[in-house]
C-alpha cells in the first residue's frame, strides 16, 4: 500500500513559476515511476509528466513539455514538479501518481496509487 501526498498548489500569476511536491509513504519507493496528471473539472484527467524508477528518465505531455521540470529524491520518498511561465490554461488540479515498476506511459489507468490532489490556479 502506498499513499501519497501533495503539497505546494496556490494561486500564481500569468508567467509565473510554483512547486509542487508529492511525499510518498510505504517501502519500495525508487521502485514506482511517479507521475503527475490534472484534471479541469468536467475534462478527463490529462497526463502532464512522469519519472521512470529505473534511470530516472522523465516523459512530458506536449502541453507542459519545455515549461515543467519533473524529479525525485529516492532518499525521501518525494517527486516534485517544478512548473514555470505558467499560463491560465494551466489551472487544474494536479495529482501524483505511482505506478509500480512502471514505464511512464501517459494512461492514467497505468497508475495504481493516487493522491488527493492539489489545486493550482493561474490568472490572467
Amino acid at each position: 500500500q502506498v499513499q501519497l501526498v501533495e503539497s505546494g498548489g496556490g494561486l500564481v500569476q500569468a508567467g509565473g513559476s510554483l512547486t509542487l511536491s508529492c511525499t510518498a509513504s510505504g517501502r519500495m519507493f525508487s521502485s514506482y515511476t511517479m507521475a503527475w496528471f490534472r484534471q479541469v473539472a468536467g475534462k478527463e484527467r490529462e497526463f502532464a509528466a512522469a519519472i521512470i524508477y529505473s534511470d530516472g528518465s522523465t516523459r512530458y505531455g506536449d502541453s507542459v513539455k519545455g515549461r515543467f521540470t519533473i524529479s525525485r529524491d529516492n532518499a525521501k520518498n518525494t517527486v516534485s514538479l517544478q512548473m514555470n511561465n505558467l499560463k491560465p490554461e494551466d489551472t487544474a488540479t494536479y495529482y501524483c501518481a505511482s505506478n509500480y515498476y512502471g514505464l511512464g506511459r501517459p494512461f492514467e489507468r497505468d497508475y495504481d496509487y493516487w493522491g488527493q490532489g492539489t489545486q493550482v490556479i493561474v490568472s490572467s
